[in-house]
């Protein structure tokens, strides 16, 4: 009798050994499905909705200022296949008057934000502070001229400028920081596949607390 009794209490032990580890397999499967999903969202996310970009410059003040953190909707101008340029899922195109981060044409490796003054067609002209979209007055309502600095004696070269036609699937783009702004006067057209995204948030700026949850237009 004892030592069917000691078999029993072993056999217990045995299932309650197999009942605990098939348990703790379990809690460590479902951590692991969680972090693998947590990621794929975020991956999906990053790539096709929205992503975070820093502003490095002053090119954009006073509309950006250095230490923003913005976020930049990647989904309004269209699905991309990644790692590509090529739009999948067409929906819609940078308007004049956008902030776009988009590939700088000189250094692919590197991302520039700018707003958008021209579109495709579009004849540009700049005299002195004043730009003039096929042969009007542009309402330049950011633009920002600043008279001092060594940037903005080398801006002086490009007060005036073109007129020049933006060519079909580009865009002209200018910093609203307009004495500067390295941008479409000295470098050239964006191509509209280059385009990432719309600036449409600061989510965060140091020591510009107070710019917390900005919207950007």
């Amino acid at each position: 009798m004892e030592q069917s009794s000691q078999v029993q209490k072993e056999a217990l032990l045995k299932e309650r050994k197999s009942k605990s580890g098939l348990k703790k397999k379990g809690v460590f499967r479902e951590y692991a499905e969680a972090a693998i999903i947590a990621v794929l969202l975020a991956l999906f996310i990053r790539t096709f909705v929205v992503q975070a970009f820093k502003i490095p410059s002053g090119s954009m003040k006073p509309t950006l200022l250095v230490g923003d953190h913005i976020l930049v909707n990647k989904f309004l101008y269209g699905i991309k296949i990644p790692f590509t340029n090529k739009t999948l899922i067409p929906i819609s195109e940078p308007e004049r008057g956008d902030i776009v981060v988009f590939i700088y044409p000189v250094d692919p490796e590197k991302d520039f934000i700018k707003r958008v003054i021209g579109l495709p067609g579009d004849k540009v002209e700049i005299r002195g502070e004043e730009i003039f979209i096929n042969g009007k007055p542009y309402d330049d309502e950011h633009g920002f001229y600043s008279k001092t600095g060594r940037t903005a004696t080398r801006m002086g070269e490009k007060s005036d400028f073109g007129p020049v036609t933006v060519p079909k699937g580009h865009l002209f783009v200018m910093g609203d920081n307009r004495n500067h702004s390295y941008d479409s006067r000295f470098w050239g057209f964006v191509p509209l596949t280059s385009v990432k995204g719309k600036a449409f948030i600061i989510y965060w700026s140091w020591p510009h607390w107070k710019r917390f949850l900005h919207i950007v237009d």
